[in-house]
């Protein structure tokens, strides 16, 4: 699944193709995603021009004068830039068309992806307005997680995954900061110390602007907004390695099921 460093290298590798050029063309080929993609989407799009483009977690918020398209790719989907003119590939879903000749299309092998619309505040949007603070922004830090977590026996790798305390933090990222950090992932939240969370803090947004600035980290079905996929998978130190040495310690990797998640952790180096 495309994580956060995933969506924001989209983010970045799209911008500049479709920011400020009116949209000519809007094409639904496979309307039945997570959500289905709503029928009139072209009668909100056509002419308009995508002023801003954000991101907000996993979601990408593509801005007009009349509202913001929402996009999630899901467990396998991929935003393109192509010619206009450039033949469909078969699971391309949806496509916009802008006037310098460019299209947007998204491609979603499994179709768990979305491409949704709102003309509401998009911060009211119930996708969105539960949602925790971004893991790069100053919100998320020691004092924050160490009030949040008191009490609670859920095992911290669970804990910084909840989007309601944390966005973007998915399960690849997850095994690496705490691993960086030195804790074990079944550790219960509650218990961890403000000094702890601290290191935890400094680690993950240390991981994630690396894998930001590797281009993401590259998966069987992930490529990039401009088709390069990502790097990050070379720096990668406990996820996929079960089995393998410890880079630290050279101890064998313990791999175990965390909430139906593969969870790669180190028996000696995280406690």
């Amino acid at each position: 699944m495309p994580e956060l460093p995933e969506v924001e290298t989209t983010l970045r590798g799209i911008s500049a193709h479709v920011s400020n050029f009116p949209i000519t063309r809007v094409t639904i080929r496979n309307a039945q995603l997570r959500w289905p993609v709503p029928a009139d989407l072209s009668s909100h799009l056509l002419k308009q021009s995508i002023t801003q483009i954000k991101r907000r977690a996993k979601y990408l918020l593509l801005s007009t004068n009349k509202g913001t398209l929402i996009i999630h790719l899901g467990m396998s989907g991929s935003l393109r830039i192509v010619s206009t003119d450039t033949a469909y590939d078969k699971h391309d879903h949806v496509e916009l068309c802008f006037a310098n000749g460019k299209a947007l299309r998204l491609k979603d092998p499994r179709r768990f992806g979305a491409v949704l619309w709102t003309s509401a505040p998009i911060e009211e949007h119930p996708l969105l307005n539960h949602l925790g603070p971004e893991p790069l922004s100053e919100a998320f830090n020691a004092d924050y997680l160490y009030q949040l977590s008191r009490k609670r026996n859920v095992a911290v790798k669970q804990f910084i995954m909840n989007s309601k305390i944390v966005v973007g933090i998915g399960n690849i990222y997850a095994n690496e900061a705490l691993f960086a950090s030195g804790i074990h992932p079944k550790r219960a939240a509650g218990k961890i110390s403000r000094e702890r969370y601290e290191k935890l803090c400094i680690k993950s947004k240390q991981i994630l602007e690396q894998a930001i600035t590797q281009g993401g980290t590259t998966l069987k079905d992930f490529v990039g907004g401009t088709g390069k996929p990502g790097y990050f998978k070379q720096e990668l130190q406990v996820y996929g390695r079960a089995g393998q040495p410890c880079v630290r310690c050279k101890k064998p990797l313990k791999e175990i099921r965390l909430v139906n998640r593969s969870t790669v952790y180190c028996t000696h180096c995280q406690h």
